[in-house]
């Protein structure tokens, strides 16, 4: 007569505890992806405001001069660089808006 610790039932229902767990793990991080726009040249502001509502910031220590704005811009010096000729008033943030 054998003894074990731990019946099949509970080994099957760890089993699918973890298997869960690993799924919500893995469908948690497609969720929280952000896309990635590198060194895109995008052809109008309407167009980088599609994927960046509130403009590109070359730097986080942004200051906007053309007045109030509704979106936060996002910092990505790269596309920035791309789209510097967006940048109207100078401030360091193309298309804000």
């Amino acid at each position: 007569m054998s003894s074990s610790l731990v019946s099949e039932g509970e080994i099957l229902r760890i089993l699918g505890l973890v298997l869960v767990g690993c799924l919500l793990s893995v469908a948690g991080g497609v969720a929280n992806a952000s896309p990635q726009v590198l060194d895109k040249k995008f052809s109008n502001c309407s167009a980088l405001n599609k994927v960046y509502p509130g403009g590109v910031a070359k730097a986080k220590n942004w200051k906007n001069k053309g007045g109030e704005i509704k979106n936060t811009p996002s910092v990505n010096a790269k596309v920035y660089a791309e789209n510097q000729s967006k940048d109207r008033d100078k401030d360091g943030i193309a298309c804000e808006n």
